[in-house]
């Protein structure tokens, strides 16, 4: 019985060996053979998160985007400094779109189709963004944090979205409250003729109807011009005793000068976007200007004080604005939103960890989204520029 086991045990030692080679030449050959070719998510690298932002880096605009860019620059570098994102670096990649919408789609093009970014960021003005949106719809690309207010960019809702700052309704409503308070109640309005002073010019008629009011006069300008003459003319002649500017920089200091060299001594007031702190000295004093973005100098908010420390470690020259803090609140945000997507991350994951997060908690001031609602802020403050310098106050 033994001898007959032994002789079988004998006889199925090769075929075992012979098996057991046979079963590790397959694993071998099974890691050696290169991996199925996987389709990579766009924008992101062993090493690299790229995220696109146009701008305009050099227009009459240029001062606050380029301060929003630095904002967002200090917050990034911050998280790079201490290894990235899962590893990741964030890498910003930057376009000028000279606040032309023609311009804005053409840097879109480009962000998506030759550069592959992960996701957009920072997209300033309203009818640079709605060029923009085409594509971005068709790419399902996230967008987060386009510095307008505009109800475009929020009506319809759209997924890829996310709004860091107030609308300007809401900056509207502050403002026609303001200068109903305090007696001026005859507003007149002049408007950039463009999607975001129709936008804006909707938000403050709509906010004066609420107080049975209505402008006593509405006044176009084109985009980008400096052509004031007849706008202040038209104002000085209908005597308001306020006066809502929304455009973007380039009319307002020749429109100030003007209506004051009539003897208009209207209550004048401006949005978020008006880049107001670059007025010429003599014409600062006491304009309104509302903010959606916490006042930058206040070091008793958390928020405020991480800020601070933020440009005193990485800028060489220490400038606090509200620009440069709305560009470090939003990094932050994407910050947030890309380490909870995780360590493999997809667009799809940045929509859904920002949605699913609830709350950004950024220290004693936070943002709220949903899967229904991607407008993360309604903060609005006012603040009015003040004494010879202009500095703001509020």
């Amino acid at each position: 019985m033994n001898h007959r086991n032994d002789k079988q045990n004998a006889q199925s030692r090769p075929e075992r060996l012979s098996r057991l080679a046979i079963a590790w030449l397959s694993l071998i050959a099974l890691a050696l053979k290169p991996p199925p070719a996987q389709a990579s998510e766009p924008g992101i690298s062993p090493r690299a998160i790229l995220i696109g932002q146009s701008a305009p880096f050099s227009s009459a605009s240029s001062g606050i985007a380029k301060r929003f860019r630095q904002g967002a620059h200090d917050a990034f570098n911050e998280v790079n400094a201490h290894g990235g994102i899962h590893g990741r670096q964030i890498v910003m990649i930057y376009r000028d779109d000279a606040y032309t919408p023609e311009k804005t789609r053409k840097n879109t093009e480009d962000f998506l189709r030759r550069d592959n970014v992960f996701a957009l960021f920072g997209y300033w003005g309203t009818p640079t963004t709605q060029a923009a949106l085409p594509l971005i719809e068709k790419a399902r690309v996230p967008l987060i944090a386009p510095t307008t207010g505009a109800q475009i960019i929020r009506e319809p809702f759209n997924k890829s979205i996310f709004n860091v700052r107030a609308s300007y309704h809401e900056e509207m409503e502050v403002l026609v409250k303001h200068l109903v308070r305090f007696g001026k109640d005859a507003i007149a309005i002049v408007y950039q003729n463009d999607s975001f002073g129709l936008d804006a010019l909707e938000g403050a008629k709509a906010a004066l109807q609420r107080l049975g009011l209505k402008p006593i006069i509405s006044v176009p300008i084109d985009r980008n011009s400096s052509e004031t003459d007849e706008v202040a003319r038209q104002v000085a002649l209908s005597k308001p005793k306020g006066l809502l500017i929304l455009t973007a920089y380039p009319p307002i200091p020749s429109l100030i000068r003007k209506l004051r060299e009539r003897g208009s001594t209207a209550q004048i007031m401006t949005h978020s976007n008006s880049n107001a702190q670059n007025l010429p000295p003599n014409l600062r004093h006491s304009i309104g200007v509302s903010q959606v973005v916490p006042y930058p100098w206040n070091a008793r908010l958390d928020l405020i004080r991480d800020y601070q420390s933020a440009v005193r470690k990485q800028d060489k020259q220490v400038i606090y604005d509200f620009a440069s803090l709305e560009g470090y609140i939003a990094a932050r945000v994407l910050v947030q939103a890309l380490d909870e997507a995780g360590a493999n991350p997809t667009r799809e994951k940045l929509i859904k960890s920002l949605e699913s997060s609830k709350e950004v908690d950024l220290g004693d001031y936070k943002l709220t989204f949903s899967e229904n609602n991607h407008n993360g802020s309604d903060f609005v403050q006012l603040t009015f520029l003040m004494g010879e310098n202009g500095a703001y106050i509020h």
